[in-house]
């Protein structure tokens, strides 16, 4: 699958490139500097020889040419990178993988957006795309890190069963990953939010914990 990933040049974005590299689909990092995405690419192909990475760099514009898309920006620049590009994410399955979250001293706290979620406001500036949250809960250096699986379930909300089947099938063919359907859309303001308690789980204890769920069998 062909998978443009915008905003790609921060830790989340870059680590779900190359992880996706991995796993054998072709990924587009997109950037608002061409020259930034480049470096990056490099920086992920020079890392990981042995994986031979199949990673084109290029602007968020050239990234939403993909097939699939994935946004990766910072939670406040989601929508409105969304909006920049509604032509060319028209009819897409768009995956939105954005927290809006703040630490407040020691601790990390969940925002809440206008409409509920980050996701929920990608939705509205993409009304022809099929919008799924996704993968909000992957530790960003545990993505990045090819020497290892990531080991985790990884919850899935669209109100387009299509946006969920494909974002599904992209999550598993990540190994030791299993994507679960939550629920609509609306679901994502509580998955989203949780993102800040599993943050400060992983700085008490110093670890890089992500979720899994028992009891339930796919």
């Amino acid at each position: 699958m062909h998978i443009g990933v915008l905003g790609a040049t921060g830790p989340a974005g870059s680590g779900l490139a190359a992880r996706l590299a991995a796993s054998g689909h072709e990924v587009i990092i997109g950037s608002r500097s061409h020259e930034r995405a480049v470096e990056v690419r490099d920086e992920l192909v020079g890392r990981w020889p042995d994986h031979a990475l199949v990673i084109e760099a290029g602007d968020n514009q050239a990234a939403a040419g993909a097939e699939v898309v994935v946004i990766a920006t910072p939670w406040d620049g989601a929508s409105t990178t969304a909006a920049s590009l509604v032509e060319q994410l028209d009819g897409k399955v768009v995956i939105c993988m954005a927290n809006a979250l703040t630490r407040m001293g020691k601790e990390f706290q969940p925002l809440v957006p206008p409409r509920g979620s980050v996701a929920g406001n990608v939705q509205a500036a993409l009304p022809g795309s099929r919008v799924a949250a996704a993968m909000h809960h992957i530790p960003a250096k545990e993505l990045g890190d090819l020497s290892h699986p990531v080991e985790s379930d990884v919850l899935v909300c669209s109100d387009h069963a299509s946006a969920t089947d494909v974002t599904s099938e992209l999550i598993d063919s990540m190994p030791d990953m299993r994507a679960l359907d939550a629920g609509s859309l609306a679901l994502a303001a509580p998955i989203e939010a949780f993102t800040a308690v599993l943050l400060q789980l992983n700085v008490r204890y110093k670890t890089r914990a992500a979720v899994k769920f028992t009891g339930i069998t796919r």
